[in-house]
Protein backbone atom coordinates (compact mmCIF):
# COMPACT_ATOMS: atom_id res chain seq x y z
CA UNK A 1 0.00 0.00 0.00
CA UNK A 2 2.49 2.70 1.02
CA UNK A 3 4.85 1.89 -1.69
CA UNK A 4 1.69 1.96 -4.59
CA UNK A 5 0.92 5.16 -2.57
CA UNK A 6 4.11 6.80 -2.99
CA UNK A 7 4.33 5.87 -6.75
CA UNK A 8 0.52 6.38 -7.79
CA UNK A 9 -0.36 9.17 -5.14
CA UNK A 10 -4.21 10.07 -5.57
CA UNK A 11 -4.76 8.06 -8.40
CA UNK A 12 -5.37 4.69 -6.15
CA UNK A 13 -9.34 4.80 -5.72
CA UNK A 14 -9.09 1.50 -4.02
CA UNK A 15 -6.80 -1.04 -2.29
CA UNK A 16 -8.65 -4.00 -0.90
CA UNK A 17 -6.90 -6.92 0.89
CA UNK A 18 -8.08 -11.02 1.12
CA UNK A 19 -6.10 -13.68 3.21
CA UNK A 20 -5.89 -16.33 0.85
CA UNK A 21 -7.99 -18.50 2.50
CA UNK A 22 -10.89 -16.35 2.01
CA UNK A 23 -10.06 -16.02 -1.62
CA UNK A 24 -10.64 -19.70 -1.61
CA UNK A 25 -13.69 -19.81 -0.24
CA UNK A 26 -15.29 -17.55 -2.69
CA UNK A 27 -13.77 -19.84 -5.72
CA UNK A 28 -15.42 -23.15 -4.50
CA UNK A 29 -18.67 -21.23 -3.19
CA UNK A 30 -19.13 -18.66 -5.91
CA UNK A 31 -20.16 -20.19 -9.89
CA UNK A 32 -17.79 -18.38 -12.44
CA UNK A 33 -15.58 -17.44 -10.00
CA UNK A 34 -11.33 -18.24 -10.25
CA UNK A 35 -8.53 -17.28 -9.37
CA UNK A 36 -6.57 -14.71 -11.80
CA UNK A 37 -3.33 -15.43 -10.15
CA UNK A 38 -2.54 -19.10 -9.42
CA UNK A 39 1.01 -18.29 -7.60
CA UNK A 40 0.23 -19.54 -4.06
CA UNK A 41 0.67 -16.72 -1.43
CA UNK A 42 -0.85 -15.83 1.51
CA UNK A 43 -2.41 -12.41 1.06
CA UNK A 44 -4.02 -10.33 -2.25
CA UNK A 45 -4.53 -7.22 -2.95
CA UNK A 46 -7.25 -5.54 -5.00
CA UNK A 47 -5.83 -2.33 -6.35
CA UNK A 48 -8.57 -0.04 -8.35
CA UNK A 49 -6.52 3.17 -10.39
CA UNK A 50 -8.46 6.24 -11.98
CA UNK A 51 -7.79 9.05 -13.64
CA UNK A 52 -10.50 11.88 -14.66
CA UNK A 53 -8.18 12.79 -17.60
CA UNK A 54 -8.78 10.62 -20.68
CA UNK A 55 -5.28 11.45 -22.54
CA UNK A 56 -3.70 10.31 -19.18
CA UNK A 57 -5.46 6.15 -19.03
CA UNK A 58 -2.55 5.13 -21.33
CA UNK A 59 0.51 7.12 -18.80
CA UNK A 60 -1.16 5.67 -15.72
CA UNK A 61 -1.22 2.35 -17.38
CA UNK A 62 2.48 2.66 -17.76
CA UNK A 63 2.67 4.04 -14.47
CA UNK A 64 1.17 1.02 -12.51
CA UNK A 65 3.26 -1.27 -14.41
CA UNK A 66 6.56 0.22 -13.58
CA UNK A 67 5.31 0.80 -9.50
CA UNK A 68 4.75 -3.01 -10.00
CA UNK A 69 8.12 -4.10 -11.82
CA UNK A 70 9.71 -2.19 -9.22
CA UNK A 71 7.37 -3.82 -5.90
CA UNK A 72 8.94 -7.41 -8.00
CA UNK A 73 12.50 -5.83 -7.56
CA UNK A 74 12.12 -4.99 -3.82
CA UNK A 75 10.58 -8.36 -2.81
CA UNK A 76 7.10 -7.01 -2.20
CA UNK A 77 4.93 -8.83 -4.44
CA UNK A 78 5.27 -12.52 -6.16
CA UNK A 79 2.87 -12.11 -8.75
CA UNK A 80 0.42 -9.93 -10.57
CA UNK A 81 -2.51 -9.67 -12.81
CA UNK A 82 -3.80 -6.29 -14.62
CA UNK A 83 -6.91 -6.53 -15.81
CA UNK A 84 -7.01 -5.53 -19.63
CA UNK A 85 -10.34 -4.85 -20.15
CA UNK A 86 -13.40 -3.53 -17.76
CA UNK A 87 -15.44 -7.16 -18.07
CA UNK A 88 -11.92 -8.50 -16.52
CA UNK A 89 -11.78 -5.40 -14.02
CA UNK A 90 -15.73 -6.36 -13.09
CA UNK A 91 -14.34 -10.05 -12.51
CA UNK A 92 -11.38 -8.82 -10.31
CA UNK A 93 -13.96 -6.57 -8.04
CA UNK A 94 -16.64 -9.73 -8.14
CA UNK A 95 -14.33 -11.63 -6.01
CA UNK A 96 -14.07 -9.36 -3.70
CA UNK A 97 -17.77 -8.45 -3.47
CA UNK A 98 -18.97 -12.22 -3.03
CA UNK A 99 -17.06 -12.52 0.04
CA UNK A 100 -20.17 -12.38 2.47
CA UNK A 101 -22.31 -14.58 -0.09
CA UNK A 102 -19.48 -17.00 -0.40
CA UNK A 103 -19.17 -16.96 3.54
CA UNK A 104 -22.76 -17.46 3.99
CA UNK A 105 -22.71 -20.78 2.26
CA UNK A 106 -20.39 -22.35 4.50
CA UNK A 107 -22.53 -21.43 7.99
CA UNK A 108 -22.26 -19.08 10.28
CA UNK A 109 -19.64 -17.26 11.82
CA UNK A 110 -18.73 -14.04 14.33
CA UNK A 111 -18.48 -11.64 12.44
CA UNK A 112 -16.08 -8.16 13.38
CA UNK A 113 -16.12 -4.91 11.40
CA UNK A 114 -13.65 -3.02 12.99
CA UNK A 115 -10.44 -0.57 12.43
CA UNK A 116 -6.73 0.10 13.62
CA UNK A 117 -4.30 2.14 12.56
CA UNK A 118 -3.31 1.27 9.44
CA UNK A 119 0.21 1.19 10.38
CA UNK A 120 -1.35 -1.30 12.91
CA UNK A 121 -3.32 -3.36 10.13
CA UNK A 122 -0.83 -6.20 8.73
CA UNK A 123 0.23 -7.17 12.74
CA UNK A 124 -3.67 -6.79 13.53
CA UNK A 125 -5.02 -9.30 10.63
CA UNK A 126 -1.37 -12.02 11.43
CA UNK A 127 -1.49 -11.88 15.17
CA UNK A 128 -5.23 -11.70 15.91
CA UNK A 129 -5.68 -14.55 13.66
CA UNK A 130 -3.06 -16.42 15.31
CA UNK A 131 -4.43 -15.41 19.25
CA UNK A 132 -7.97 -16.45 18.11
CA UNK A 133 -7.30 -20.32 16.69
CA UNK A 134 -5.11 -20.94 19.83
CA UNK A 135 -7.75 -19.79 22.39
CA UNK A 136 -10.97 -21.29 20.29
CA UNK A 137 -9.64 -24.90 19.29
CA UNK A 138 -10.53 -26.00 15.96
CA UNK A 139 -11.87 -22.78 14.75
CA UNK A 140 -10.38 -20.31 12.01
CA UNK A 141 -9.91 -16.49 11.55
CA UNK A 142 -9.96 -14.94 8.33
CA UNK A 143 -9.41 -11.47 7.40
CA UNK A 144 -10.48 -8.85 4.42
CA UNK A 145 -11.16 -5.14 3.95
CA UNK A 146 -10.17 -1.73 3.07
CA UNK A 147 -6.47 -1.44 3.95
CA UNK A 148 -6.24 1.98 3.01
CA UNK A 149 -8.44 3.40 5.39
CA UNK A 150 -7.61 0.87 8.04
CA UNK A 151 -11.20 -0.84 8.04
CA UNK A 152 -11.26 -4.86 8.19
CA UNK A 153 -13.51 -7.52 8.37
CA UNK A 154 -12.45 -10.39 10.58
CA UNK A 155 -14.15 -13.28 10.68
CA UNK A 156 -14.10 -16.16 13.55
CA UNK A 157 -15.56 -19.68 11.76
CA UNK A 158 -16.49 -22.70 13.62
CA UNK A 159 -14.62 -26.02 13.53
CA UNK A 160 -15.82 -27.13 9.99
CA UNK A 161 -16.62 -31.06 10.96
CA UNK A 162 -20.42 -29.82 13.41
CA UNK A 163 -23.35 -31.05 11.88
CA UNK A 164 -25.05 -27.74 12.22
CA UNK A 165 -22.40 -26.15 10.53
CA UNK A 166 -21.38 -24.55 13.38
CA UNK A 167 -24.46 -22.62 14.85
CA UNK A 168 -24.23 -24.29 18.00
CA UNK A 169 -20.16 -23.05 18.53
CA UNK A 170 -21.52 -19.41 18.04
CA UNK A 171 -24.00 -19.78 19.87
CA UNK A 172 -21.92 -21.22 22.66
CA UNK A 173 -18.37 -19.28 22.10
CA UNK A 174 -19.59 -16.03 20.18
CA UNK A 175 -19.63 -13.61 23.50
CA UNK A 176 -15.95 -14.64 24.17
CA UNK A 177 -14.73 -14.38 20.98
CA UNK A 178 -16.37 -11.21 20.46
CA UNK A 179 -14.82 -9.90 23.94
CA UNK A 180 -11.67 -11.64 23.01
CA UNK A 181 -11.26 -10.07 19.73
CA UNK A 182 -12.32 -6.69 20.62
CA UNK A 183 -9.72 -6.63 23.06
CA UNK A 184 -6.83 -6.97 20.41
CA UNK A 185 -8.16 -4.17 18.46
CA UNK A 186 -8.63 -2.07 21.83
CA UNK A 187 -4.94 -3.22 22.08
CA UNK A 188 -3.85 -1.54 18.73
CA UNK A 189 -4.95 1.43 19.56
CA UNK A 190 -8.72 0.83 17.03
CA UNK A 191 -12.44 0.75 17.51
CA UNK A 192 -14.69 -1.82 17.58
CA UNK A 193 -16.78 -0.88 14.64
CA UNK A 194 -15.78 0.84 11.35
CA UNK A 195 -18.21 1.18 9.18
CA UNK A 196 -21.44 -0.72 10.22
CA UNK A 197 -21.66 1.30 13.70
CA UNK A 198 -22.88 0.22 17.43
CA UNK A 199 -26.83 -0.80 16.98
CA UNK A 200 -27.46 -2.87 19.60
CA UNK A 201 -25.02 -6.06 19.48
CA UNK A 202 -22.68 -3.69 20.65
CA UNK A 203 -23.80 -2.10 23.36
CA UNK A 204 -21.96 -3.93 25.94
CA UNK A 205 -18.90 -4.62 24.33
CA UNK A 206 -19.07 -0.33 23.90
CA UNK A 207 -19.98 0.11 27.09
CA UNK A 208 -17.32 -2.50 28.38
CA UNK A 209 -14.54 -0.85 26.43
CA UNK A 210 -14.74 3.18 26.23
CA UNK A 211 -14.26 5.94 28.89
CA UNK A 212 -16.53 6.61 31.34
CA UNK A 213 -15.77 10.10 29.74
CA UNK A 214 -16.54 9.39 26.42
CA UNK A 215 -19.82 7.69 27.29
CA UNK A 216 -20.92 10.77 29.04
CA UNK A 217 -20.11 12.97 25.98
CA UNK A 218 -22.00 10.46 23.54
CA UNK A 219 -25.05 10.46 26.27
CA UNK A 220 -24.96 14.82 26.49
CA UNK A 221 -24.50 14.74 22.23
CA UNK A 222 -27.70 12.25 22.65
CA UNK A 223 -29.80 14.47 25.28
CA UNK A 224 -28.80 17.81 23.08
CA UNK A 225 -30.49 16.54 19.75
CA UNK A 226 -33.04 14.42 21.25
CA UNK A 227 -34.50 15.55 24.62
CA UNK A 228 -37.39 13.16 24.53
CA UNK A 229 -35.28 9.69 23.38
CA UNK A 230 -37.51 9.13 20.31
CA UNK A 231 -35.30 9.43 17.65
CA UNK A 232 -33.81 5.51 17.15
CA UNK A 233 -34.34 4.55 20.68
CA UNK A 234 -32.37 1.77 22.66
CA UNK A 235 -29.37 2.48 19.81
CA UNK A 236 -25.94 3.39 20.99
CA UNK A 237 -26.46 4.84 23.91
CA UNK A 238 -29.21 4.46 26.74
CA UNK A 239 -32.47 6.62 26.27
CA UNK A 240 -32.21 10.27 27.16
CA UNK A 241 -34.57 11.04 30.46
CA UNK A 242 -37.20 13.62 29.31
CA UNK A 243 -36.90 16.57 31.62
Amino acid sequence: LRHMERALGDAIEGFEVMADDILGVVVAEVEGARRPIETSTAWHALIETVTDDPAEADRLNERVEAALAEAFEQGIVRDAAIASSEGQAEAFWHLRETVSLAEKSRGPAVQFDVSVPVTAMPAFMIEARAACEAAFPGCSATSYGHLGDGNIHFHVRPPRDTEDRGAAWVARHGADVSRFVNDIVEAKGGSISAEHGIGQMKIDELARLASPARLAAMRAIKDAFDPAGIMNPGKLVPLATPA
